[in-house]
């Protein structure tokens, strides 16, 4: 079987919907806010994809309640798209885009990952923030960002990633196995769904690996950066340019 979400994609969509009240929250408590700073990082790797960011097309896939599409639009993206599959995300997305009174407005889209309804090569950049390992293929869905990238566009994807050096990674295994869910289950009234995370981020791949897989997906290069005292890895991903004279028509 390939690597996937340790849950099926209905049990997935449901626990998303269930924590939207106290989600952003929680996002904050357990990073230390440093979830902003990290996002932050990923839209300037993003505002890189070529255009002018007036010009730049970007999907955020896995939007959740859209705090990544925000940032981009915020910075100067032109043309931006949230998409994800679970419609309580959605719903707080758009109202915290109508909240901000931020023009131009972002286009939410419910819809799955795995089968996004884009033509192909849609944008320039395509971005996914801690959301890659909730899908129930990532090779699949690492061919489908691929498929709506345009020649020389770039995937950013935020991501957990087991710490190299064994103590720390078992200091933060113990505080994600012990301590969210039960911050999870104060704070959020669902610990369940936050004893999901250090389960769903054991098994994902480390960030060499996640390489890898991006170049196998049809990626021209990929490079990554440690983030989050090495438990968070940022990777980069370009697709292959067209050569130069492909598709002219010299008069």
């Amino acid at each position: 079987m390939a690597p996937g979400a340790i849950r099926p994609r209905d049990e997935v969509r449901a626990m998303f919907d269930r924590i939207v009240p106290r989600y952003d929250l929680m996002n904050r408590l357990m990073t230390g806010w440093r979830d902003v700073a990290w996002r932050k990082r990923a839209v300037r790797e993003a505002l890189k994809a070529g255009p002018p960011p007036a010009l730049l097309s970007a999907l955020d896939v896995a939007t959740g309640t859209g705090d990544l599409a925000l940032a981009l639009r915020d910075a100067g993206a032109g043309d931006v798209v949230g998409l994800d599959f679970a419609p309580a995300m959605i719903d707080e997305a758009l109202r915290k885009d109508a909240a901000s009174g931020r023009l131009p407005r972002i286009g939410w889209v419910e819809g799955d990952a795995m089968a996004m309804p884009f033509a192909n090569e849609s944008f320039d950049v395509v971005t996914v923030a801690f959301g890659l390992r909730n899908m129930p293929d990532y090779r699949a869905a690492l061919r489908e960002m691929a498929r709506v990238l345009r020649p020389g566009g770039l995937l950013v994807c935020l991501e957990t990633t087991p710490h190299p050096w064994p103590p720390v990674r078992w200091l933060v295994d113990w505080f994600l196995a012990r301590a969210l869910p039960f911050l999870g289950g104060r704070l959020a009234g669902d610990s369940e769904a936050y004893a999901y995370l250090p389960a769903s981020t054991a098994a994902f791949p480390d960030a060499e690996t996640l390489g890898r897989m991006m170049l196998a997906a049809g990626f021209a290069r990929a490079r990554y950066l440690r983030l989050g005292l090495g438990t968070v890895a940022l990777h980069v991903a370009a697709m292959p340019a067209l050569e130069p004279g492909i598709g002219d028509i010299s008069a």
